[in-house]
Order: C-alpha cells, then sequence, then structure tokens
C-alpha cells in the first residue's frame, strides 16, 4: 500500500512530504521509500499564519481562511507526490499545528489546521487527518507521535538508544535494551533561534543557515542561566509543549531578566547553545550510548557539534543509517500512521504520549467513491525501511 505522509513542523516554513510503499508479511513490515520532497508556504501564507499564531490575537475568519488556504497547499504538494510516483493509496496528513493546550504537565487539547477534504478531493483517495487528538482524549499528550517510529527503527539494542528531533521543538525517544520507550518534548530546538532571525531581520530565509550567525557571537552565559532556569525542563516525562510558551514573547521577556542585553549575534549563539545544553543534558540523564538524530537542527553544525561535544560518550549518527532520511523522518512517521490506521492497528506508544493505552490514531475523509479498508492485521513486530537511493 502506497501511502502519503505530510506535515508541517513548528518550524512553519513549508510542506515535508514522503511515499513509503508497505509491504507486510506477518507483522514484519517493509517500507520502500519512493519520493521525499518539501514545498515552501508562499511568502504571503507563511506571513499571515506567523501573524495568527500565539501570543498574537487571531479571529476564527482568519482561522478559517488558513485552514482552507494550508489545506489547499497541503492538497497541491500531495497531488505532486503522487504523480511523482504513478499513484497513491492514501495520504496521511499532520497539517499546521497552531495551537497545543498544555496546562501544567498535562495536555488538554491540541489544534492542526490544513482542510483534508481539499486533499481528499484532489487526489480522489482517503486521507488520514487529525491524528493527535485521539491520543490526548485518552489521557496523552499528543506528543511524540514519531516516537512509534522511532521505537521500531532503533529495536531492542543491548544498551539504551535514542532518537532525537531537531526541529522547531526538540524531542526525544528513549529504547531500553527491553524495547520499552519514553518519549518527550525537550524544550526548543530551532523555534527560539528562527524567532530572533526573524525580528531582527538576520536572514531572509528566516532561520540561521549553517549555524553561521551562532558562530558569529558569543554565549551571553547570564542569559543562558536565566533560560535554563524554566520550570519546564524540571516536568517530569512524558511532557510536551511548543510555540505557545517557546516563542518571541518568550525571549523578550528572558531579556527583560537581564541587566546586559546581548547583541543579535550573541542572543542567537545563546539560544543555541541553550539546545545544546537541553538536549546533551538529557541523552546523558538516559544512559544511552547510541542516538540518531533527525529534523532541520541537524544541518546546523553549531547545534549538531555542540551536542556531540558536549556528550562525547554518546555516539551520534543521522537517522539516513536506519533508511529514514534526516530531513524527511517526520513526514515518514506520518506515512506509517497512515499504514497503521488503514489496518486498524493502534500507532502510539502509552509509555511514549503518557496516555492510558494504545490508540488507532486520526479520522478518515474517504476519497472518490466508498471508503473500503483492508483487513485488520494484528501489529507491526518489526519495520525495514529501504531509502529512495537504494536499488
Amino acid at each position: 500500500m502506497r501511502i502519503i505522509g505530510m506535515i508541517s513542523g513548528t518550524s512553519h516554513d513549508g510542506i515535508d512530504v514522503a511515499v513509503v510503499d508497505f509491504a507486510d508479511d506477518g507483522g514484519r513490515l517493509t517500507g520502500r521509500v519512493l519520493h521525499t520532497g518539501s514545498t515552501p508556504y508562499s511568502a504571503g501564507l507563511r506571513e499571515r499564519l506567523l501573524a495568527a499564531l500565539p501570543p498574537a490575537p487571531t479571529t476564527l475568519a482568519e482561522t478559517c481562511e488558513l485552514d482552507t488556504l494550508i489545506g489547499q497547499a497541503f492538497a497541491d504538494a500531495a497531488a505532486k507526490a503522487s504523480d511523482a510516483v504513478g499513484g497513491v493509496d492514501a495520504v496521511c496528513s499532520h497539517g499546521q499545528t497552531v495551537y497545543h493546550w498544555v496546562d501544567g504537565a498535562r495536555a488538554l487539547g491540541t489544534l492542526q489546521i490544513g482542510q483534508p477534504a481539499w486533499i481528499a478531493e484532489r487526489l480522489g483517495v482517503p486521507v488520514i487527518a487529525d491524528t493527535r487528538a485521539r491520543d490526548i482524549a485518552a489521557g496523552g499528550h499528543g506528543a511524540p507521535l514519531v516516537s512509534f517510529l522511532d521505537a521500531l527503527l532503533l529495536g531492542a539494542r543491548e544498551t539504551p538508544s535514542a532518537a532525537v528531533n531537531l526541529g522547531g521543538i526538540a524531542n526525544v525517544t528513549v529504547v531500553d535494551p527491553r524495547g520499552e520507550s519514553i518519549a518527550y518534548d525537550i524544550g526548543p530546538s530551532n523555534a527560539l533561534i528562527d524567532a530572533v532571525v526573524v525580528e531582527h531581520g538576520l536572514n531572509p530565509m528566516g532561520y540561521d543557515e549553517g549555524g553561521r550567525i551562532a558562530a558569529s557571537g558569543h554565549v551571553h552565559e547570564t542569559l543562558l542561566r536565566s533560560l535554563l532556569d524554566d520550570p519546564y525542563y524540571r516536568q517530569p516525562a512524558p511532557r510536551s509543549t511548543g510555540k505557545e510558551h517557546f516563542n518571541g514573547a518568550y525571549v523578550r521577556a528572558a531579556l527583560a531578566r537581564v541587566d546586559d542585553s546581548p547583541n543579535a549575534a550573541d542572543l542567537v549563539a545563546t539560544l543555541t547553545e541553550l539546545t545544546v545544553r537541553t538536549v546533551a543534558h538529557e541523552l546523558a540523564r538516559t544512559g544511552v550510548d547510541h542516538a540518531i538524530v533527525s529534523g532541520g537542527g541537524c544541518r546546523n553544525p553549531m547545534l549538531l557539534d555542540g551536542i556531540r561535544s558536549a556528550v562525547p560518550q554518546v555516539r551520534i549518527a543521522l537517522s539516513d543509517d536506519l533508511g529514514a532520511p534526516a530531513d524527511d523522518k517526520e513526514a515518514i512517521a506520518f506515512a506509517l500512521i497512515g499504514w497503521a490506521t488503514m489496518h486498524g492497528v493502534p500507532a502510539t506508544i502509552p509509555s511514549a504520549t503518557g496516555a492510558r493505552g494504545a490508540r488507532v490514531l486520526g479520522a478518515i475523509v474517504p476519497g472518490d467513491g466508498p471508503l473500503r479498508l483492508p483487513e485488520p492485521v494484528a501489529g507491526i513486530r518489526s519495520l525495514v525501511l529501504v531509502p529512495p537511493t537504494a536499488p
């Protein structure tokens, strides 16, 4: 079964797409990655999206219009991916998170927009969407859902291992030698860096390309200590967060607490070091000796090399080593979730999200004609990914 997985992450810069052809052999799943790609949002759409995100006020009218416009953008990206491989059987669209409602240690709700009906109308195949809500309804955080893929890729090893995603928010999945998993959001990865780059006009691309800005600055230790004192980092796992907490206003409030504010380059260097310290702390605390890394932050040497230097006892590699290209792993994860939902397989790990139990995720928008689901399968025992470059 060919599934398109789609997501726009907490960097809000565009739509990542992966087409995966899954074949099941008694619970042993093989996923051949046929196509991957990324489609940037138009400048106008991204500007409207960013202007509507918390803590900024918005209206239901703007939310409705963005839901439609982002749904149409997802439909365009899905159509291109489907055409590239000669057609697909289903789509799993994460959409665009605009709000993740967390109160203390509990997630109470989440909202992803990008109306999936536009995708179903364009491609004529079933679309799985709204994947996080069911886990939250079951008492979980609805995140990080990528832990379902991470646990299958890492498998049971003789020593604990981890998968780290460096997106807007950094998250980690830790798998122990018994194959049991825990996962949670560590804190900001690119979210605060991007906010400062945009606010100060440091790069028209909206991020610190290659870590060059951070490399030109110096860490402001007083500010860094203040940032590290955030109570979020002391919350027990599983926990989740987002740009509702870690945003430009958060940075401005932190700057107001220090006497000598850093210049823009020093601020980016300090926020980069914040991610390095918090990620390295979790890798050291959990006792892993091997970690695979994915997400946009792994292309920033100031982040990746900084983490490597901070935890030299941990062997750090890109997720490419396990068949999941580092830039495309989250899209692949949602293709996997889509396959699982179509086959009646729960695609959550309760110890990772904090839910009462594993749940089949999402709501399905039918394509053309009656909705016909394949025969349910008992579960997934193992997964092997074959990357696009493999013969």
